[in-house]
């Protein structure tokens, strides 16, 4: 077993259990923790998967910019009461609860007696895939078209947000 695979189980560990750990959190405010815990985890998913790009991303953007946010509007709905946060057990929890196990028993059955064995030619370019070279050549030779409608839509949107939030002047 190598350092990468023993790395990536790692992570992998780690991010399946900070999620579930998110999800059966009462306070919203440790969960979000949670959650950051997990954008870490994923990143360093990607980075044993040689995506450095994409592990940058996750970690500045989601890990960054959009906890920032949720932690924000926990903070602006100021969720101090708990009691209103309790929930009882209903047919539709126990439910979810089989179901869920039923997946996990697919996974782990598909998982464990999986006899694919994918041709290791499909795996020589592996570790350029995620480089921000390899992306930026893509994102600006074979998808220059949808970056630019891309770009034109976000602009159009930031336009559209300031016209709406001015104020009418009379």
């Amino acid at each position: 077993m190598t350092l990468e695979t023993l790395l990536f189980y790692f992570f992998g560990t780690i991010s399946v259990g900070s999620a579930l750990m998110m999800v059966t959190r009462r306070s919203p405010v440790i969960a979000a923790l949670y959650l950051i815990l997990n954008f870490f985890a994923l990143g360093g998913l990607y980075l044993s998967l040689h995506a450095q790009f994409i592990a940058f991303i996750q970690i500045l953007v989601y890990a960054g910019a959009i906890m920032v946010l949720f932690l924000f509007v926990i903070m602006l709905l100021n969720l101090g009461d708990e009691k209103k946060l309790t929930e009882k057990i209903s047919y539709k929890k126990i439910i979810g609860a089989g179901l869920s196990f039923g997946v996990l028993m697919e996974l782990i059955y598909v998982l464990g007696f999986s006899t694919a064995n994918l041709p290791p030619s499909q795996f020589e370019k592996a570790t350029e895939i995620g480089t921000v070279e390899n992306i930026g050549m893509q994102l600006f030779t074979t998808f220059l078209f949808p970056f630019e409608v891309t770009s034109i839509l976000l602009l159009s949107a930031i336009v559209g947000a300031v016209i709406l939030a001015k104020k009418k002047l009379k």
